[in-house]
């Protein structure tokens, strides 16, 4: 197949606008794979600072933002293969990650260690929710779960979503913790054992009520921004000792903030979990060899395995995620529709072809 010269790109920059660019193909260099892309997932949180932050936009643009190219989760078919690659050929089926890389997009190159082989029975939409599962599934190992524990995961987007149906995979029992109507719903959907809707209901109470009054395991936070609320509650929901302090395992995903310490009686463990799996960013490891497995089982690249076995046998669900199919030549038009009513928007996936 003839390798394409340009590409289109959706950018985004200080309004609520995204706009498709042209440009060219980056090189195909050692350890890199072109893809003809065919579907690329929106994570709203980190790419355009969430639906209604993106929505907001539009009322107050900031013209000194540079417009610039987004996306970190994409799906398609290898057109060809920089040199070291011996595991793809021209016509296999990959799903791909990685900031810079993996962007919204009709062609990309990717480094070979941050794209997997798309099973024969997954859509490439399917494929597209790439880095977020992996995102999700990196939460689980940092909180170190066991099977039966309780947990509560609070926020329901995206990544809330896939922590949540992870967790409940490896066994574990979960309330989710959300404010719209729509993620709630989405979340009963995909068999998460109970919710709390924050705008009518405490949700420590409910999450005690939960457990039985015997407190949570572990808590996940899944939302950006101002965190104290959500942190403050779920130490609240942990278990509590004789000697009145709360114990248990509260795992941060991406950038909320919050302060900390919280009070002088918690004894709880707070981990940060904000990457894929060992060897992203390590960019000597993403076009190179594997880290040896006998050593670490679980890199970015397995944990992404994992994620499209999960896709593959049924385990995981993201078809009930995606609320949103756009096709990218309408990219615009269709996002600025969504934005009329963003609390309906969960998964927004791009189509190319």
């Amino acid at each position: 197949m003839t390798r394409p010269n340009g590409r289109r790109v959706a950018t985004r920059g200080g309004d609520s606008r995204i706009r498709i660019a042209e440009e060219p193909v980056p090189a195909l260099s050692p350890g890199t794979v072109l893809v003809e892309v065919h579907a690329s997932l929106v994570s709203p949180g980190t790419e355009v600072g969430g639906w209604h932050g993106l929505a907001r936009r539009g009322s107050n643009p900031d013209p000194s933002v540079e417009r610039r190219p987004f996306g970190y989760s994409n799906a398609g078919i290898v057109l060809a293969t920089g040199e070291g690659v011996e595991e793809w050929q021209p016509g296999d089926r990959v799903a791909c990650i990685g900031g810079g890389y993996a962007l919204h997009t009709d062609y990309a190159v990717i480094p070979r260690n941050l794209c997997v082989s798309l099973p024969a029975g997954a859509t490439f939409t399917q494929g597209s929710y790439a880095m977020l599962m992996a995102t999700a599934l990196h939460a689980i190992r940092r909180g170190q779960v066991e099977f039966g524990e309780l947990a509560a995961v609070a926020g329901l987007g995206l990544v809330g979503q896939l922590t949540a149906q992870m967790l409940s995979l490896a066994g574990c029992f979960v309330i989710g913790w959300d404010r719209i109507g729509t993620r709630l719903d989405i979340a009963r959907r995909c068999g998460i054992d109970a919710v709390a809707d924050v705008n009518k209901e405490d949700p420590t109470v409910s999450s005690r009520a939960f457990t039985g009054e015997s407190g949570l395991d572990l808590g996940v936070i899944a939302c950006g921004g101002d965190a104290n609320g959500a942190i403050q509650a779920l130490s609240e929901s942990l278990k509590v000792a004789p000697d009145t302090h709360h114990m248990g395992r509260i795992v941060v995903v991406g950038g909320a903030r919050f302060e900390y310490p919280l009070r002088a009686n918690f004894n709880v463990d707070i981990r940060h979990a904000g990457r894929t799996g060992p060897g992203y960013h390590d960019e000597s490891w993403e076009i190179g060899s594997p880290y040896p497995p006998v050593f670490m089982r679980w890199t970015t690249r397995t944990n992404l395995e994992l994620c499209m076995r999960l896709i593959e046998t049924g385990r995981l669900q993201v078809d009930r995620l995606t609320t949103h199919a756009i096709p990218f030549a309408d990219a615009e038009e269709g996002v600025a529709e969504l934005l009329q009513d963003p609390d309906a928007a969960l998964g927004v996936a791009f189509t190319m072809r």
